[in-house]
């Protein structure tokens, strides 16, 4: 597991804002605070709460919203559902499976976001 932290810009139905992302290979899935969810895009009820563990023992974390945005590294455009975690220390993390599905790994030696998708095409099948 690893994290490396770089700026990215969220655009989603509201607007847009350039923030941390921390790329967490030990994170299931891909979060955002409250407050930044709320500047870029329209906050869904999820149809049911996902808690989730935390690094802390014993400590867990319910999310109970939801947003669908595009995010942009190095001028590549990617989309994705972001959680919604009240009291994030973090503005955005993108987590495993986000970075699984667009070809995202972590460079830990050189501490840098290598992107191997960066001509997909979008497709409907």
């Amino acid at each position: 597991m690893g994290e490396i932290s770089e700026k990215i810009r969220l655009v989603g139905s509201k607007g847009e804002v350039e923030v941390t992302a921390i790329f967490d290979s030990g994170a299931t899935y891909s979060f955002v605070s409250h407050e930044v969810a709320e500047q870029v895009a329209v906050v869904e009820t999820l149809p049911e709460p996902m808690s989730f563990a935390t690094a802390k023992a014993g400590t867990t974390v319910e999310a109970q919203s939801a947003i669908r945005t595009n995010f942009y590294i190095d001028g590549v455009r990617y989309s994705d559902e972001f959680l919604v975690l009240d009291d994030m220390t973090e503005e955005l993390i993108i987590g495993a499976s986000t970075m699984q599905k667009w070809g995202i790994k972590l460079d830990m030696e050189h501490e840098k976001v290598e992107l191997t998708r960066r001509n997909y095409k979008l497709r409907l099948l």
